[in-house]
């Protein structure tokens, strides 16, 4: 009976106030809890239907008041949600006068309130008369996803092109919203008069009103979309309010911090790691692909709690040997370890297109990425990654039903990323898969408890 009572109390001790450590007995039965089910519990997955003949790019959220419901939206326009934790979806279009045009993000807040970021196309022809990118655009869902707004614009600066967006909501202050991407002085310009630049602005009244576009990178680069062009700026926020940033450029991972509401920033960012050969990475029979941090913080109260990391992927140990790795700060982005790989094979295959996700309840790490290490051919598996020791050694496990193969040695487009996204135990996954002469978007949840 006592180790029944001890059982029945962890969801108590990891719903408990964030500024106390989770009860060291709870935490460790939750841990062996955890590793146990990750290996063995089944996994839903859905094809999800899109509106067009591809689809990439696809963003995942759980709703923290509802955590039946869930959320994703992938390139162009699409948007699903479901009400059973994954059983059945429903899919729709979303629409704004400003234009729907990828690189979706979906993040949720402790109310409920739905975002949708992506990029706009006000007059659907690219490139038309400098509409094209000319801001980022935030759809807001107060239904679980059912139907969304028209959306708001932020970033607006005519003639430059606004691009990659990713999103943060405060933990402590749920009116509080983040929005970090790359500004292009003219996108794909091989000018050197034409830089490019990460920017952020945020709302403080859920997304009604937003502050000014700001420049929070000091260095600039090129405008071509590559290796030397700061890219993927993701925002986190930890307990304490400070709002964190990492993103890639010229070889390195950079970051940069802000301590008082994004008043002020440091006066230069920091390089926290290398990226040996780039964030611009190919993998043969895929076509583009990139390595672009993800940076995640714990706002839980595990022992691990108020940590950042940083993962990406890079070809330090070779173009055909691509690899994923994770790197942390204990000291609020002072200091950070040297790089973890986080693939635990022993092969030369190639690992890449990550994300990661930090439970806010557990503080487990979840990764996700495309790895091709069981196979001899250009089969690509997707596997998800667990750390429950605060991302000092990592199990895995084969998510995807099959591999997919790429038809005929087609290259097809395959977007910028895929995306987790983790709450108290209950794991969204999404992914893009090329059958055939098709590209398709696979929403999977799994259920740790």
């Amino acid at each position: 009976m006592k180790y029944l009572l001890i059982i029945f109390l962890i969801p108590l001790q990891i719903a408990c106030n964030n500024t106390h450590k989770i009860d060291s007995v709870a935490y460790n039965n939750l841990v062996k809890k955890t590793q146990k089910a990750f290996q063995k519990n089944p996994i839903q997955i859905t094809t999800l239907k899109t509106s067009r003949g591809f689809a990439c790019e696809p963003s995942i959220f759980i709703n923290p008041k509802n955590p039946s419901n869930i959320i994703a939206g992938s390139v162009l326009d699409d948007v699903y949600y479901t009400l059973d934790n994954g059983n059945s979806w429903q899919n729709n279009k979303l629409n704004s006068p400003y234009g729907v045009f990828g690189d979706p993000c979906v993040v949720i807040d402790k109310e409920g309130m739905a975002y949708y970021i992506h990029l706009s196309n006000p007059k659907k022809i690219k490139n038309s008369d400098g509409a094209w990118l000319d801001r980022i655009v935030i759809n807001k869902s107060l239904n679980e996803g059912k139907s969304w707004d028209s959306g708001t614009g932020i970033g607006h600066n005519k003639p430059k092109q606004q691009d990659k967006a990713w999103a943060a909501i405060n933990p402590e202050n749920n009116s509080n919203l983040v929005v970090t991407w790359t500004e292009f002085d003219k996108y794909n310009s091989k000018l050197p008069v034409d830089k490019s630049r990460i920017r952020f602005s945020q709302s403080f009244d859920k997304g009604k009103t937003w502050t000014p576009a700001i420049t929070i990178s000091e260095q600039e680069g090129s405008c071509i979309d590559d290796d030397l062009t700061p890219e993927g700026a993701v925002p986190v926020i930890d307990n304490e309010g400070n709002i964190n940033v990492a993103w890639a450029y010229d070889n390195k991972i950079w970051f940069n911090r802000s301590t008082n509401n994004g008043k002020t920033w440091f006066d230069k960012e920091i390089a926290i790691a290398n990226q040996p050969k780039g964030w611009n990475i190919k993998i043969p029979k895929f076509g583009r692909a990139n390595g672009m941090p993800i940076l995640a913080v714990d706002n839980s109260a595990s022992p691990f709690s108020g940590t950042l990391y940083v993962n990406w992927a890079d070809q330090r140990n070779g173009t055909d040997n691509t690899d994923i790795f994770i790197s942390k700060s204990v000291n609020q982005g002072k200091t950070w370890t040297k790089p973890l790989r986080v693939n635990i094979d022993k092969t030369l295959s190639q690992q890449w297109f990550t994300w990661m996700s930090v439970d806010p309840k557990t503080g487990f790490i979840y990764i996700i990425y495309y790895d091709r290490s069981a196979h001899k051919d250009f089969q690509t598996d997707v596997v998800l990654a667990l750390s429950t020791d605060g991302g000092t050694t990592f199990s895995s496990r084969v998510v995807s039903e099959t591999p997919f193969l790429v038809n005929k040695g087609k290259i097809y487009f395959m977007g910028d990323y895929n995306n987790i996204n983790a709450y108290d135990n209950k794991v969204a996954l999404i992914w893009t898969r090329a059958d055939k002469d098709k590209t398709s978007v696979k929403a999977a949840v799994m259920d740790l408890k």
